[in-house]
């Protein structure tokens, strides 16, 4: 029997992409594991995780996607938003993307092999996601991982209203994605 990878809370990876975005932030948070597939591209292992979003996080997105309309805010669709029902394979392969590409419900910012970071905004805030990989190629380094890091820029008392009742729901998401991508690495 194995022992899934664990997750840990983490800081926002320094000198990453999304770390630069970090000042003036409002809310942020990052999630570590295992990289149990060192040889994938960070983005791969985004598509990887959102093609077999659970069933309870659909779920959760599409209540918020009812609800938010009544605010004003945009319904931002699934995670998972471009790949065939039940076939768990992204439409596209992942070195056909290019910044500025929709990838499900966020908009890629910037893409490396190590890491991918993707966002929304709208008036109301401004919100960015990044998979971060790391090699642990020294023996100092330990062995390789991945962080999950979201950064969040609030622009009104809406969008603070929004973070107050979204944040304990993306706790959960994100912690069980970084998950997902840990159980994904040892199968």
């Amino acid at each position: 029997m194995t022992t899934a990878p664990t997750v840990r809370e983490t800081q926002v990876p320094a000198g990453t992409a999304i770390h630069a975005s970090l000042p003036g932030a409002h809310f942020f948070d990052a999630y570590e594991v295992a990289d149990g597939q060192p040889s994938h591209t960070a983005l791969q292992a985004w598509l990887d995780v959102v093609a077999r979003t659970p069933r309870w996080t659909q779920m959760l997105m599409t209540v918020r996607n009812k609800l938010v309309r009544l605010v004003g805010l945009k319904d931002l669709g699934q995670l998972h938003d471009g790949y065939p029902p039940a076939s768990g394979k992204s439409l596209r392969e992942a070195s056909s993307y290019r910044v500025g590409d929709r990838v499900g419900i966020f908009r890629i910012r910037h893409l490396s092999d190590t890491e991918v970071v993707m966002g929304q905004d709208d008036r109301h805030l401004d919100v960015q996601v990044a998979l971060t990989k790391h090699s642990g190629r020294t023996e100092t380094s330990g062995p390789p991982t991945m962080v999950l890091s979201t950064v969040v820029h609030i622009h009104n008392t809406l969008g603070h209203a929004y973070m107050a009742v979204v944040t304990p729901f993306h706790r959960r998401i994100a912690r069980a994605m970084v998950q997902r991508l840990a159980d994904h690495g040892t199968h």
